[in-house]
């Protein structure tokens, strides 16, 4: 039993070794999508440009424009060259192409259900990373989406899926760079509360207090909190609750451990305490994983 704990206990740091530095790289470890399809899709002028209404997806512009309507938001265009990342189901926007001929690359994807749901609904409907801002990697990477869009051979689902994965995960990196995220990747922009998120994610079994961490990012408490939240769009014991249970979830879908013993490596007193905790963040008790 000890030397099991002592495993379980081992496992996240030992998770995120090669990248112990890099905090993006241990949030997007979390995050887990499956993409199925690329396609070429021409579009008139004025033409619709229709997409899976329950699906994420990848939009570059390779001819003309784009444009990206929202009944809440200003219309936002994609020019030629420009890459759109649309994290959520497209259900209420439009996207419509310019008054001349265009021409996108769509990338169809699904986030898995078990990822950190609050870090994926964090993210804005549309993240549009201009031709400049790519600094080149888009045009590259839509060179190998095509040629793996038209080969018939085993493997070639797997390559697109693993090709999408790269252009997200490529996109969000360069929206953090940028200075122009928000949520939960806003913190990364901010060098005190990265400070902290770093720490949180090094030391996940850590009990933090707000004191402690605050002292991390050489704040008050109160200014401290008010900063973290407002830029990761939660409390700091939250999202550090909530990256606990994160991992807890990847121990149970990986090791043949019992629920008690998972809750208590991530700090939970009791089996029922981690059990509710578990429910209320993934929406079923950790017995169904």
């Amino acid at each position: 039993m000890t030397e099991l704990l002592e495993n379980l206990i081992i496992h996240p740091e030992a998770a995120f070794r090669r990248s112990r530095s890099d905090l993006l790289s241990h949030v997007l470890a979390q995050i887990h999508l499956t993409g199925d399809s690329v396609s070429l899709r021409s579009l008139a002028g004025a033409e619709r440009l229709e997409l899976e209404a329950d699906a994420a997806h990848v939009c570059i512009v390779t001819q003309g424009a784009l444009h990206i309507e929202n009944d809440d938001q200003p219309t936002q265009i994609i020019d030629a060259g420009d890459l759109a990342l649309l994290p959520h189901a497209a259900s209420d926007l439009r996207l419509i192409a310019s008054e001349s001929l265009a021409t996108v690359v769509v990338c169809r994807f699904w986030f898995d259900p078990e990822s950190l749901r609050s870090m994926i609904f964090a993210l804005p409907r549309c993240i549009h990373i201009r031709q400049a801002e790519g600094a080149g990697w888009v045009e590259g990477i839509v060179h190998f989406l095509m040629i793996e869009a038209d080969d018939v051979q085993p493997g070639a689902a797997l390559m697109i899926s693993r090709l999408i994965d790269l252009v997200v995960i490529r996109a969000l990196r360069t929206w953090v760079h940028l200075g122009q995220s928000s949520g939960w990747l806003g913190g990364l922009s901010d060098a005190r509360i990265a400070r902290v998120l770093k720490a949180i994610h090094e030391q996940p079994m850590q009990r933090w207090s707000i004191a402690s961490l605050a002292g991390i990012a050489g704040m008050s408490r109160s200014s401290f909190c008010a900063r973290f939240t407002a830029l990761v769009g939660r409390s700091p014991l939250r999202y550090h609750n909530e990256w606990r249970l994160g991992l807890a979830r990847d121990m149970l879908a990986k090791r043949s451990a019992r629920v008690g013993e998972v809750g208590l490596c991530i700090g939970y007193e009791s089996e029922a305490a981690f059990s509710r905790a578990y429910k209320a963040l993934f929406g079923h008790s950790p017995r169904a994983e």
